[in-house]
């Protein structure tokens, strides 16, 4: 995973990440009118291969594509990655700002606190 994902290739991935047969036709049928060309998700689909990300078996005249990166370790990645560049590596920082930008409930922020306390609990261990 050295190459990141364009939007559109994330997209993709989505689809590739929520299934286990996956087709080009698949991948068109996703998307909502007007879908996208053959050529378009052709081209999306030899780029993330290219990269890394997908593999695919020959199924006749069709390919079946799988991931080759599991979706929560390509998210890991990138939320480290920005935690990184734009919170000076710091995870406190970077989460009194999601805490305080997101407008989130008081349901939401216990929610929040219980996951935290749960982790804080389960690294005592």
């Amino acid at each position: 995973m050295k190459v990141k994902l364009s939007r559109r290739e994330e997209e993709v991935m989505e689809v590739i990440w929520s299934g286990k047969n996956v087709y080009a036709k698949d991948i068109i049928d996703s998307y909502d009118d007007p879908k996208p060309a053959n050529t378009t998700i052709s081209t999306l689909l030899k780029r993330m291969y290219d990269k890394g990300y997908i593999d695919f078996e020959q199924m006749g005249n069709s390919r079946r594509y799988y991931a080759l990166v599991k979706k929560e370790d390509y998210f890991s990645k990138e939320v480290k990655g920005i935690i990184s560049n734009f919170f000076n590596n710091s995870a406190t920082q970077f989460a009194s700002f999601f805490a305080k930008s997101n407008n989130m409930s008081v349901e939401e922020l216990e929610n929040l606190r219980d996951l935290i306390d749960n982790e804080i609990d389960r690294k005592k261990k």
